[in-house]
C-alpha cells in the first residue's frame, strides 16, 4: 500500500478510537445496539442532559460512527455500523483479560 494512503488510513483509524475514547459515546453506541432512539429517550436511558447527548451524538455522527433520520419532529439515531459494538465488546474481553492478569497478580504478593 503507498505510503500516503497508510497514513491518511492510520489518521481515520486514530480518529475512530479518539471518538470511542468517551464514556458517554461508548453507552450511546451500546444504547443505539437495541435500536433506534432519538435524543429524549438517549437521556433517559443515560441520566445526561440534552446538550451533553447533542454534543456526543455529533461526534458520533461525525466520525460516521451513527446515522440521524428524521421522523416527523425528531431525529432518530441509529448505528451506521453494527459492527463496532462487536469491536467495543472485542476491546472489553481484553479488558476483562488484563483485569484477570492485574487479579492473579495481586492475589499472588499477598
Amino acid at each position: 500500500m503507498e505510503k500516503g494512503l497508510q497514513q491518511e488510513i492510520d489518521q481515520l483509524h486514530a480518529e475512530i478510537c479518539h471518538c470511542l475514547a468517551e464514556p458517554t459515546r461508548i453507552a450511546i453506541l451500546y444504547a443505539l445496539s437495541e435500536g433506534k432512539k432519538n435524543v429524549r429517550e438517549l437521556m433517559e436511558e443515560l441520566d445526561i442532559g440534552r446538550a451533553t447527548a447533542s454534543r456526543h451524538l455529533k461526534v458520533l455522527r461525525d466520525r460516521s460512527m451513527v446515522i440521524g433520520a428524521r421522523d416527523g419532529v425528531s431525529i432518530y439515531y441509529t448505528l451506521a455500523d453494527a459492527r463496532v459494538v462487536e469491536a467495543l465488546d472485542l476491546l472489553r474481553d481484553v479488558l476483562a483479560r488484563i483485569l484477570a492478569q492485574r487479579k492473579a497478580l495481586v492475589e499472588a504478593l499477598e
